[in-house]
């Protein structure tokens, strides 16, 4: 790389959507600060451009994984938002949780649903470990495909054995949480919450009870058009939001868990203890223009970063 001028340069790799929901509307806000926005070019080889004094991207090949690795062999000093191993843990549906559980967290206030994971059709036998009917069917890979999006809720073992996926993947508890999740957005220090419609609650009134299993597609269909989504509007508006101070603490914990600065995590409360809280998804690099002022957060985020690398270049 040749010498790096004064502005901070960050190199970004992501896809064309992401570029324009994401970058795009970010532009003039980082250059009015100092910070350039720059495309890298992934039909050529990353270790021939530059300078950058950050990269952050979101790009799921091999190639690009092992040509990231080789840049940052070479170029120690760069900043990189965030490292593909840490990434990679939140790709497999059945780990990408396990950190919640290593948090010093009491429990009793945050916690993840019971799991099994399916290798094979035999191996799909409910109960198992406490894990009972309904259930959520998720695909064992989460990498932001069509594929990885296709799941059901099964109330019964006639719907588990109809099931038309194949293994491997996730069988995950439903927990009833009166049809509120919160989306917790997590950009370095900076935490946002917002509350989304989510599934209404498996009880009498809720889901036909006549169904063995529902895609998700057709529960959306039902709430768009059925009283169930009237009735859950109505619960997403009187929903608190959890505490702030909460959040800001698991946010914290978490991306020190997981090593990374950019992502979120869908947490539900729980309907029989309202004390408590489960994390039911994570996601690295979600749709952070989702958030109100996003421009003002992830600007702020790149200066938090800019501040580090000039501490740390002038102690050198």
């Amino acid at each position: 790389m040749a010498e790096i001028p004064l502005r901070f340069l960050i190199g970004y790799a992501l896809s064309p959507k992401k570029i324009q929901s994401f970058i795009q509307p970010l532009l003039k806000h980082t250059a009015e600060r100092g910070i350039d926005l720059i495309p890298i070019d992934l039909s050529k080889p990353l270790i021939e451009q530059g300078p950058f004094h950050c990269i952050i991207h979101k790009i799921w090949s091999q190639e690009w994984i092992y040509q990231l690795r080789s840049f940052m062999v070479r170029h120690p000093k760069v900043v990189l938002i965030d490292y593909p191993d840490s990434i990679m843990h939140l790709c497999n549906r059945f780990s990408m949780l396990a950190a919640v559980t290593k948090l010093s967290i009491p429990k009793t206030l945050l916690t993840i649903p019971k799991q099994v994971f399916v290798e094979s059709p035999d191996s799909a036998i409910v109960p198992v470990d406490g894990v009972d009917f309904p259930l959520i069917v998720k695909p064992f890979v989460s990498d932001g495909s069509s594929d990885s999006h296709q799941m059901y809720l099964v109330f019964n073992s006639e719907g588990l054995n109809s099931l038309n996926l194949e293994p491997p993947f996730v069988l995950q508890e439903f927990v009833n949480h009166g049809g509120v999740i919160f989306k917790v957005y997590v950009v370095g220090r900076h935490v946002q919450c917002v509350k989304r419609m989510s599934l209404p609650d498996v009880i009498d009134g809720g889901l036909p009870e006549c169904e063995f299993l529902m895609s998700f597609s057709k529960i959306s269909n039902i709430n768009l058009h059925g009283q169930v989504d009237k009735n859950i509007e109505k619960l997403v508006e009187a929903a608190e939001i959890p505490e702030m101070s909460f959040l800001m603490e698991v946010a914290s914990q978490l991306g020190k868990a997981l090593r990374l600065d950019l992502f979120n995590f869908d947490m539900i409360r729980d309907s029989r203890s309202p004390e408590r809280y489960l994390v039911i998804d994570i996601k690295y690099f979600p749709g952070f223009a989702k958030m109100y002022g996003f421009e003002r957060i992830m600007t702020q985020f790149f200066l938090d970063v800019m501040a580090i690398v000039r501490a740390r270049d002038s102690c050198s």
